[in-house]
């Protein structure tokens, strides 16, 4: 029998997973495991289970869960009681947690003795062993109360697989990594210090550096400290010269002009962990193995360009010759030409207006001859179509591209896409923490989950509630969630200076043809959480065909989202509760047109 913890929780018997009944059996299972033998109390177990308001029935439940696993583990595992507690006794069984330290402890050993292919052999084996986060099937309370531990000891054995790796001569393939580990992890100076090791054997002397700015900067501004001798050292080492021989890297590098156009970041990222970690892995890869072009895809407001100018700003130094940045338009009626915007971007790269071409295909040539044999990124924002794209596409794949945009573009071939969602409750909650802090939202816990759940815990309306809780320091979050409970008036609630979700939503709705904006009106009339797609038809009273072609617009516009497809034959749409309110302020206007025409005919025929 095999336990795994590096992951999901679970028990295999030969190549079959034993059947468990759900998180808090795994609970319970991972905390007697995690415990090495050792008893875990009662109270203990009921504190991972349920935290600080366990039922009053929890003795007789966790009874419930050891005499399940009893009867699911079978005698080959022997879970017993031990004064107010529980123990387990795995025998013969294997845990992956051991099997990792002894792999890794082996692998640290032969470093240290200088075996450095075996070092690394022992090491990769070792990190092969993680299949994603650990216990990520259990309680929150057991994952918050081991998530330190068990990153931590993650992140030593991968500092000693990098050393390992480092010491077989392999930097070239190590930046990218290392540059997505310092990225996620910008206060680890082990790390940065790999990087800076790792970049100074590709000759990259001037990156190195600017590395170890980039971290002296954020260790003063996050903790207001200097750096440690490990970062210290790295860089004399820098400064007293490149190694010798000097590695050739295969990718030259332009030291030219370099644009620097990326808008600043937002200082209240929360969440997004999995969209951002998947985001930084494509910009992190080596260039022939990464997709030409990210699309950053998702309705409106719902936070797309903040994750990739994010992305974008924690990933600046895999791209030394700089970023280009263009806001194609997000509003009604304003979408920019490419050939505006290929002025821009040859003007930042040191063009003179006078050398710019009149024509757009010109412009095209000129632009990605510039790019030829350079690593820059280039983020187009605000995406309409892939006609608006295709032109700003650069020729060359040490370029990288970041589309965001409402649509998926499916034209882009090779793309990799990224969808974003609405936020969950719990990062939600972060969000409006990290922008009105952590101390108000423990003050009024039911109040800020009112106001994110009416915000649809849309970033953007999150974002807005959180700025004006800012603003006005005199209201509880009681009060704002009293005012935004009017949908009447929730959309302007959620509205403060260029942070608007009405004028955003506003932006879908103009791009649709005048039939998708009348079923998007009609069908926020429905008193029901879902529908099917044969409404829309109903609605407007056309074919089913049609109706069906209506509502994948509304779909590829973000206005409509599909909760259940059999394939596309039978289709169930819902709204988000902040496009319903904006759908039905609509509706409202135009029967207020219509009432308001029809007065006026009445008042000529009299």
């Amino acid at each position: 029998m095999e336990f795994r913890v590096l992951g999901p929780v679970g028990a295999w018997r030969g190549d079959a997973e034993v059947a468990l009944d759900g998180a808090k059996q795994r609970t319970v299972l991972a905390a007697l495991l995690l415990a090495e033998g050792r008893t875990v109390p009662d109270t203990r177990l009921c504190e991972l289970l349920w935290g600080e308001h366990p039922p009053a029935t929890f003795a007789a439940q966790l009874y419930n869960y050891v005499s399940r696993l009893r009867k699911y583990l079978g005698a080959e595992v022997d879970i017993v009681r031990q004064w107010s507690g529980y123990q387990v006794r795995i025998g013969a069984a294997r845990l992956d947690l051991v099997e990792f330290e002894r792999l890794a402890e082996a692998g640290r050993e032969a470093l240290r003795g200088g075996r450095h292919a075996e070092a690394a052999e022992r090491l990769h084996a070792a990190m092969s062993m993680w299949r994603g986060p650990a216990l990520s099937n259990v309680t929150e309370h057991l994952a918050t109360a081991e998530a330190h531990r068990m990153a931590e000891l993650r992140m030593a054995v991968l500092e000693s697989r990098i050393e390992a790796d480092l010491r077989l001569g392999r930097h070239l393939r190590l930046v990218p990594e290392i540059t997505r580990l310092v990225a996620e992890n910008p206060l680890h100076e082990g790390l940065r210090g790999q990087l800076m090791t790792a970049l100074l054997h590709c000759d990259r002397q001037a990156d190195a550096l600017a590395a170890y700015h980039e971290g002296r900067r954020v260790l003063a501004d996050e903790l207001g400290v200097d750096p440690g001798p490990l970062l210290t050292e790295a860089y004399r080492s820098i400064l007293a010269g490149p190694p010798a021989p000097p590695v050739v890297v295969a990718e030259p590098s332009w030291h030219g002009v370099r644009p620097a156009m990326l808008p600043p970041g937002v200082g209240d990222f929360a969440g997004r962990e999995e969209e951002l970690s998947g985001l930084l892995r494509v910009l992190t890869a080596e260039p022939h193995a990464r997709p030409p072009v990210a699309v950053v895809t998702g309705m409106a407001g719902v936070g797309k360009s903040t994750l990739a100018l994010h992305a974008a700003h924690l990933t600046r130094t895999a791209f030394p010759d700089g970023q280009l940045y263009a806001d194609l338009g997000r509003g009604r009626g304003n979408a920019v030409e490419p050939y505006d915007v290929l002025g821009w971007f040859l003007r930042s790269l040191g063009h003179p207006e006078s050398a710019i071409p009149k024509g757009l295909d010109e412009r095209v040539r000129l632009y990605r001859s510039q790019l030829a044999g350079r690593r820059l990124l280039v983020m187009l924002d605000g995406t309409a179509d892939y006609a608006q794209v295709c032109p700003l596409l650069p020729g060359d794949p040490g370029c990288q591209v970041i589309v965001t945009s409402r649509l998926r573009m499916p034209e882009l071939a090779g793309a990799t896409s990224i969808e974003v969602g609405t936020l969950d409750r719990a990062q939600a909650l972060a969000l409006l923490g990290r922008i009105i802090g952590a101390q108000r939202i423990a003050e009024e816990t039911d109040a800020a989950g009112r106001i994110v759940e009416l915000c649809g815990r849309l970033s953007l309306g999150v974002r807005v509630a959180g700025s004006r809780l800012l603003a006005r320091p005199h209201w509880s979050l009681g009060y704002l969630a009293d005012r935004l409970a009017d949908e009447r008036y929730r959309l302007d609630e959620l509205r403060l200076g260029s942070m608007d979700v009405r004028e955003r939503l506003d932006s879908s709705y103009h791009q649709l043809a005048d039939l998708g904006q009348l079923a998007l009106r009609r069908l926020s009339l429905l008193r029901v959480p879902a529908f099917p797609s044969w409404c829309t038809a109903e609605v407007l009273g056309v074919s089913r065909h049609a109706g069906e072609e209506v509502g994948e617009d509304l779909v590829d516009a973000r206005l409509l989202e599909i909760v259940e497809s059999d394939g596309g034959r039978r289709q169930r749409f819902r709204f988000h509760d902040l496009v319903r309110v904006f759908a039905r302020e609509k509706a409202d206007q135009a029967d207020r047109v219509l009432v308001a025409g029809a007065g006026a005919l009445s008042a000529v025929g009299s």
